[in-house]
């Protein structure tokens, strides 16, 4: 029973608490200035990150092996699907930004499987919100470097081939859909996955733990831990998945801003 039960706090701690998303503790600093877990999660990210791609790219082969194949495979693929694929070669300046962000977004959310971190960091609203305002802040520089300032505010507001009378209507839901309603739902969209996916991961690995407390539901523990080893799978191809759809939609909203006619 205390066994069960030390696992079952081994876990909570591990995983974090449903709590914890909405409210993290200072570990460095307080008050204002204060750097929590998911704080400290970020700068690992970016350093992380930055390694990596220093160690895949610094001894560059003409035939790519090991990190730098990966790198250069998921850089093909990204600049394949995404930027030629939704922007065209005219979206080649776009590249880097997009393959950063979607391995920014991958990483942050697949801390959650990583022992000892697991905590998706885009389960806190903040962090998605901080992603969408900088590709909101790059769609609309697009536009007005394509339109000037009134004139993608005109193409925003007044779609062409809409009957006059209409504009009454449609065009304060344009305004609110390109300039509102975009980076909202880009940043709600990666938080809810990652919120909803870590309180399911916590509740299927301690449950595991609390069924092996006592002899009457033991038998049952094997089915959660398959249970828990499943979520985690799942849990890593949303990662990539939503990595994926922030970057797209991204790329989609910077293509229609700059675009002659949207």
């Amino acid at each position: 029973m205390s066994a069960g039960l030390a696992l079952q706090r081994g876990f909570s701690h591990s995983l974090g608490s449903p709590k914890e998303i909405f409210e993290g503790k200072c570990v460095i600093g307080h008050g204002t200035l204060c750097l929590n877990r998911e704080s400290l999660l970020i700068f690992l990210i970016v350093v992380v990150l930055s390694v990596l791609l220093i160690v895949a790219t610094s001894r560059a082969q003409l035939v790519p092996r090991g990190l730098q194949n990966i790198v250069e495979s998921t850089y093909e693929f990204l600049r394949r699907d995404i930027v030629l694929g939704v922007m065209g070669p005219e979206g080649e300046k776009y590249g880097p930004y997009l393959v950063s962000l979607f391995l920014f977004a991958f990483l942050a959310s697949a801390l959650e499987v990583v022992p000892l971190l697991q905590f998706p960091t885009t389960s806190r609203m903040a962090i998605p919100a901080m992603l969408a305002m900088i590709s909101w802040g790059i769609y609309n520089w697009a536009g007005i470097r394509a339109h000037g300032f009134f004139g993608y505010l005109r193409a925003i507001m007044f779609p062409p081939g809409v009957p006059k009378v209409l504009y009454v209507i449609v065009t304060p839901i344009e305004f609110a859909a390109a300039v509102i309603l975009r980076p909202l739902t880009l940043a709600i969209r990666l938080f809810a996955n990652f919120f909803a996916g870590h309180l399911l991961l916590l509740v299927f690995v301690i449950g595991t733990a609390y069924v092996l407390q006592n002899g009457a539901t033991i038998a049952f523990a094997p089915i959660a831990l398959a249970a828990s080893v499943a979520i985690i799978g799942l849990e890593i191809f949303i990662a990539a998945v939503q990595a994926y759809v922030f970057a797209l939609l991204t790329a989609a909203y910077v293509r229609l801003a700059s675009a002659e006619e949207h």
